[in-house]
């Protein structure tokens, strides 16, 4: 199998030895699992790539997330068991990732698709092989959420939360340059917070507000108009298919974005298919206050997602919140920040398949409901 490291593009290896400046060669054996190479079909930035709403700069897989989740925590623990745990915590993702969440009708929280986990790695061969050779259990590394510095609760700083910043600014909308990413993370340290358990902090006050003001430019693309709009049309196409029987949950967590793409656009429903290429060309999203007729207007909330990290003092950690006027200021901008409660559409009519007998009724009288 083709080596995962070489076949990166040349921003993202320089990204990763940020991350990590010597790449631990034994994850290899578990990145090329099959198991772990379907994530790397799926992109890190839920279906964004597929509209002309969005410009991503290049291909940004839930593999290379991943990856990037695990080089943290390895760089800050040299620990195999908690950074597997990381490497691992996104192999349930589906296809389309958090659009599945909104499938599900969890936007807010979407955690309605981790229940997989596992089942994935305990029904894998290739990774219980490996596991067992380590001598690793399955309860070790089966759940990130055990370990503290590969994830934490909001607000706080975790190498999951740290690495989606960085490779969403990277990609998805371009807040950052690499030697900006090398100075912010340069100045983090493991400490203990309030509670207690390790965290990772900020040494300086200033790198940490350098950090908040970047990121905060991008929180609110997170929760945009467009960004809603267009996960939830994903989330209602995928539904329709299923409903229309030509794709089964199952095939969420088996097939790649592009292969559940070829069957959208090739399937015998010309209403799905045609529906598909009017989001494909739609460059734009409207707000209404209103619904709007004969349009796909929807009124969706979404995740928020923030932090407020440590920073050391004098005084021992504190949250930048209490310490930086600049920082509250900008933080408390993207909490205020509208996240939904209002119509927004593209400008095309599309009325989803909201059950199997509706879509039979349809084909049965030859209308769109």
């Amino acid at each position: 199998m083709e080596n995962y490291y070489d076949n990166l593009n040349d921003e993202v290896k320089q990204y990763f030895s940020i991350l990590s400046p010597e790449f631990p060669d034994w994850i290899l054996e578990y990145i090329n699992t099959p198991e772990m190479q379907r994530i790397g079909k799926i992109s890190l930035n839920c279906g964004t790539d597929y509209s002309k709403c969005f410009n991503v700069r290049y291909w940004y897989s839930n593999l290379d997330h991943s990856v990037g989740v695990a080089l943290i925590i390895w760089h800050f623990t040299h620990d195999k068991k908690q950074t597997l745990a990381g490497l691992f915590h996104d192999i349930a993702t589906p296809a389309f990732k958090h659009c599945i969440d909104f499938m599900n009708g969890d936007s807010e929280k979407q955690e309605s698709t981790e229940e997989r986990t596992t089942d994935i790695i305990r029904n894998s061969k290739e990774i219980n092989r490996l596991l067992q050779r380590e001598n690793i259990k399955l309860e070790e590394i089966n759940d990130y959420k055990m370990y503290p510095i590969a994830d934490n609760d909001t607000p706080k700083l975790s190498a999951d939360r740290f690495e989606n910043n960085f490779s969403s600014g990277l990609t998805f909308f371009r807040v950052w340059e690499l030697d900006r990413i090398k100075r912010i993370y340069n100045n983090i340290i493991v400490t203990k917070n309030e509670d207690g358990i390790d965290e990772l902090a900020f040494k300086d006050k200033e790198v940490c507000e350098e950090y908040i003001h970047t990121i905060s430019k991008l929180w609110p693309e997170w929760v945009s108009d467009k960004d809603r709009t267009v996960m939830q049309f994903i989330a209602d196409m995928c539904k329709s298919m299923n409903n229309a029987g030509y794709l089964s949950i199952e095939d969420l967590y088996s097939l790649s974005e592009s292969d559940i793409i070829h069957k959208i656009l090739n399937c015998e429903d010309n209403y799905l298919s045609e529906s598909f290429r009017k989001f494909q060309n739609a460059d734009k999203v409207y707000q209404s206050n209103n619904p709007v007729a004969g349009k796909y207007c929807i009124n969706t909330k979404s995740k928020t997602r923030y932090i407020v990290p440590l920073v050391l003092t004098k005084n021992g950690p504190i949250r930048i919140t209490k310490i930086s006027e600049k920082a509250t200021e900008e933080i408390n901008d993207y909490l205020n920040f509208p996240k939904g409660g209002f119509y927004t559409y593209f400008d095309f009519d599309f009325i989803p398949y909201t059950s199997k007998s509706k879509h039979l009724a349809r084909i049965k009288h030859g209308s769109f409901f």
